[in-house]
């Protein structure tokens, strides 16, 4: 019987660390990261463990050596100096209004303000800011770091209300256009989300960041790759072979059928579900764990405004990059949001004509992205185009 705990919902590192819980080692790619930039953005769907990657790096960058003991980044890093460190967290509530988001942003400069200073004229957060990056700098004699957990958490929840949104993108492209005129105090700069708005992007100040999200170095640095399935899971694998009547290698097959399957570069290997594969080895038990989670309600009001023809999901769709790697609010084109979600993902590449296939990752997401849409439709006839506004206005 496995004697690991497993992490599930928690997104704290150091907790995991202290607590005991089973952590899968991805420091050596966090090493190589912070040794090679500065700057970068990292688009991943929903609990892949974005927020564990961020809070890692906070460890890490605050010098907490013995967070690391037994990990490759012990012996990878040499120098461990503490950085001041700057954590914002925009997953944290609902928003509604403007003063919702500037209220979020508040509260959390206020923790390092009193920390690290602040200056009484600044008025707007931006300001503040840059004031709080320059100050911290100052105290320390260090460059600092800057983490942003779920940038686009705003932008996504006022998704359909455009004047909202529009408010929402002139305060975030302030705010985060503040890091470019303190480059001299910044050490490094991680900023996450699930999509990447494109066009005006709340990004276009800050131009030098370097879009990871499909760099093949950099693919598995969240989620749970075949050879760390198998190296790390062999007891557990057994158990649920034997609990389910399973042959090892159907077991292997099953859990691959249902959770593996996304690629997130047309070049590299692809990744399991790592809230899917922990469920399952915490009960021994297949489900559809990660999309029981729910469908963000931004995808949902994204569907029916678009009216998108949902059958051509079944077989995939084919794309070039620009057209799923950048949302753009007024193309009223949901492919972009449904691959960044998670609900598609990278099955093919011609590379002649530099076009990707897109289509369900695996057996969960397929059967429960379908299954999920079946309530909001009625029977149609089968010359009746397959449209979500349709059923939902039915």
């Amino acid at each position: 019987m496995s004697s690991k705990i497993y992490p599930i919902g928690i997104q704290n590192f150091e907790k995991i660390r202290k607590d005991g819980y089973f952590y899968i080692d991805k420091t050596a790619l966090i090493y190589k990261l912070v040794k090679t930039g500065s700057y970068y953005f990292l688009s991943r769907p929903r609990r892949f463990g974005k927020s564990l990657l961020l809070s890692t790096l906070e460890a890490y960058f605050k010098g907490r050596k013995e967070l690391f003991e037994g990990l490759a980044m012990e012996s990878l890093e040499k120098d461990w100096i503490e950085y001041p460190v700057i954590h914002l967290d925009l997953n944290a509530k609902k928003f509604d209004t403007e003063n919702d988001l500037i209220r979020l942003i508040d509260r959390q400069l206020l923790v390092y303000e009193a920390q690290y200073g602040s200056c009484s004229s600044d008025e707007t957060i931006d300001d503040r800011l840059v004031t709080l990056i320059r100050l911290a700098a100052e105290k320390t004699g260090q460059r600092v770091v800057i983490l942003v957990d779920e940038y686009d958490k705003p932008m996504l929840q006022a998704i359909g209300r455009d004047e909202l949104q529009e408010e929402y993108r002139n305060t975030l492209k302030a705010f985060y256009g503040a890091l470019k005129s303190q480059d001299g105090c910044i050490k490094f700069a991680l900023l996450t989300g699930v999509t990447k708005f494109g066009k005006v992007s709340v990004f276009s100040d800050l131009n030098q960041l370097n879009d990871i999200s499909m760099k093949p170095q950099y693919a598995t640095i969240c989620g749970i790759t075949r050879q760390e399935l198998e190296d790390t899971f062999i007891p557990e694998l057994n158990r649920l072979a034997e609990t389910n009547e399973l042959t090892y290698e159907e077991t292997l097959n099953k859990m691959t059928a249902l959770y593996d399957g996304y690629h997130f570069c047309e070049f590299a290997e692809g990744v399991f579900n790592p809230f899917s594969v922990l469920n399952v080895f915490d009960g021994y038990k297949f489900s559809n764990y990660w999309f029981q989670t729910g469908t963000p309600t931004f995808l949902v009001e994204l569907l029916k405004k678009s009216e998108y023809d949902l059958r051509t999901l079944i077989d995939g769709v084919e794309a070039n990059a620009s057209s799923f790697m950048e949302y753009r609010v007024d193309a009223n084109n949901p492919i972009p949001l449904i691959y960044q979600s998670g609900y598609l993902t990278i099955k093919d590449y011609d590379k002649e004509f530099q076009l990707y296939r897109l289509a369900f990752p695996n057996e969960e997401v397929r059967y429960g992205f379908l299954n999920f849409w079946v309530p909001y439709y009625t029977p149609v006839n089968e010359d009746e185009n397959f449209y979500i506004g349709k059923f939902v206005q039915e």
